[in-house]
């Protein structure tokens, strides 16, 4: 017997859990198409970043700069991976965390911590300023840095104020190599040769208005069959121009959006009528 996605082209977006979700379409007999439809992406190379996890944790630095509410989330991710998410939460309670803007401190707060220091402005100048009221002499201060912003000011500060800088960058932007592959494989869609988009997150539609001409979009979702994770990200694809074609009913995870693909197909429920001509 035929696995029963077999023959289907189905576009899986690129997020942490693409992997799992394409294994358990490819496990149905799918054709899985990985597509970058994420702005940012987890850093290429994990092992810096796990190292500087770990000398965090052995020895804990003085203050712990973040810039960003995404570099939390991706420090944590990393930790997590690596094993050592307690021990990172940990070290990370016991030391002075400033923060740049209402996002870090927003992310810290989700962790049950609060900023000891937010400065203003919510720039790097007003972190500066505000590292200049501290006896930073012989500190090490982490700095969770950003793509494309290497912020050689701030960590010139720090080391005029007698302190060493520890930089990690804990992730990347999607490149213009990422943003070639998604407007292919749209073409794709909008030329009728993907059976099947599953979507995961409202980013992932971000992404594709923000890519994408308006004309080239409207033709790929409304040639494409959707699968949706949920009514968030159901109603985001509306409002993007396309119609959902199926959604678990309740579960708004991986395992039954697929088992909903494999009911939905069952039952006639991913037939597709042509709406662009």
């Amino acid at each position: 017997m035929a696995d029963p996605l077999s023959g289907m082209r189905v576009v899986v977006p690129e997020t942490r859990e693409m992997e799992v979700l394409a294994r358990m379409l490819e496990r149905q007999g799918a054709e899985a198409i990985r597509c970058p439809l994420v702005a940012i992406i987890d850093a290429p190379d994990p092992a810096p970043i796990e190292a500087w996890l770990r000398r965090f944790i052995a020895a804990p630095p003085q203050a712990l700069i973040l810039l960003t509410g995404e570099g939390l989330t991706r420090l944590l991710g990393v930790a997590t991976r690596a094993g050592i998410e307690a021990e990172f939460r940990a070290a990370l309670a016991g030391v002075r965390r400033i923060c740049r803007g209402p996002k870090p401190v927003a992310r810290l707060r989700a962790q049950g911590l609060s900023a000891d220091l937010a400065p203003e402005p919510p720039t790097t100048a007003g972190i500066i300023a505000a590292l200049e009221t501290l006896d930073l002499k012989g500190h090490r201060i982490a700095v969770q840095l950003y793509p494309d912003n290497p912020n050689t000011p701030l960590l010139e500060a720090i080391r005029a104020a007698g302190a060493t800088p520890d930089a990690v960058l804990p992730y990347a932007y999607a490149s213009k190599e990422d943003d070639a592959r998604v407007l292919a494989t749209l073409r794709e869609m909008a030329d009728g040769r993907i059976d099947l988009i599953v979507f995961t997150s409202t980013p992932q539609l971000r992404r594709l208005t923000a890519l994408a001409e308006p004309a080239l979009l409207r033709a790929a979702l409304r040639r494409t069959r959707i699968a949706a994770v949920g009514p968030v990200v159901a109603a985001a694809v509306r409002e993007a121009g396309g119609e959902v074609a199926v959604m678990p009913e309740e579960s708004f995870h991986m395992k039954p959006m697929v088992t909903a693909i494999l009911a939905a197909l069952d039952s006639g429920g991913l037939a597709f009528t042509d709406t662009t001509s």
